[in-house]
């Protein structure tokens, strides 16, 4: 049986998105519902289709008539199978390291291994010569790296989005913490490839410094993401990164950075 994946994007325009479902179908002049019906009904053997709708709260008419009219070729044809996934849609970086205007449901970025813009935030602050970090402990709901020591906040830059407004949108999110964007100092960008059992996961992440005078008490954290945090000295955690009782997914190169872009 073949398998299509089709991405319909709730950003795009109508003439895009028919011609994705063409292109994905290997059918010329797919432009509108009767077309689209017809090429389906058409189909002289068995095929399912994955159609993948971005998650933004906005209406796009030709989405909902597109999925409409495989929902309803599913129920008149038993060659046709149809599974309609609602999904947060990346832009993909090219080769230049450049954010590109292609983007793709996370769940096939993190298949495929595609290159993708993330940020990771670090909130710091000094105390008599040392370097403080927050470090926040990962929900142990999360499928990746439960109950690990991880970057102040992070998170990926949806697609249309920017590095900075995701940052200043993750801070919000998982740690309560309103700012805006010009408090953030950007140090440096870091590519990083780690797999997780399926996961493929291929990130551009720009790092940001956060220097604000946060109180840890009046923190809201976001339950799903982080279940506690806490400040820790630089130096300290790198000593006891050596020892396995410290679980953590923190980068070297980060808090190296760091350590150059406060000194």
């Amino acid at each position: 049986m073949e398998i299509s994946e089709i991405y319909l994007n709730r950003l795009s325009e109508s003439s895009e998105l028919y011609k994705e479902v063409a292109e994905k179908l290997g059918i010329d002049r797919i432009t509108d519902k009767a077309s689209l019906s017809g090429a389906l009904m058409g189909l002289d053997s068995p095929h399912t289709f994955k159609l993948y709708v971005s998650d933004e709260d906005v209406i796009n008419p030709a989405v909902d008539e597109i999925t409409e009219v495989f929902r309803s070729c599913d129920g008149n044809s038993h060659m046709i199978t149809v599974e309609i996934l609602e999904d947060e849609f990346l832009n993909l970086i090219d080769e230049h390291s450049r954010l590109t205007r292609t983007s793709k449901p996370r769940s096939l970025v993190h298949r495929d291994g595609d290159l993708h813009p993330t940020v990771h935030i670090w909130l710091i602050k000094r105390r008599d010569m040392g370097i403080y970090v927050l470090l926040q402990k990962r929900s142990p709901e999360k499928d990746v790296n439960p109950d690990r020591y991880d970057v102040s906040a992070a998170g990926h830059v949806s697609q249309g989005g920017e590095f900075r407004h995701a940052a200043v949108r993750e801070l919000k999110e998982e740690l309560g913490i309103e700012i805006t964007g010009e408090k953030l100092e950007l140090i440096g960008l870091i590519n990083s490839v780690t797999k997780y059992g399926e996961i493929n996961d291929n990130e551009l992440s720009a790092i940001y410094l956060c220097r604000e005078d946060i109180d840890t008490d009046q923190l809201v954290l976001q339950s799903s993401e982080v279940s506690e945090v806490c400040w820790a000295e630089i130096d300290e955690i790198l000593s006891i990164m050596k020892n396995d009782d410290f679980p953590n997914c923190i980068s070297l190169k980060e808090l190296d950075m760091i350590k150059k872009a406060v000194f």
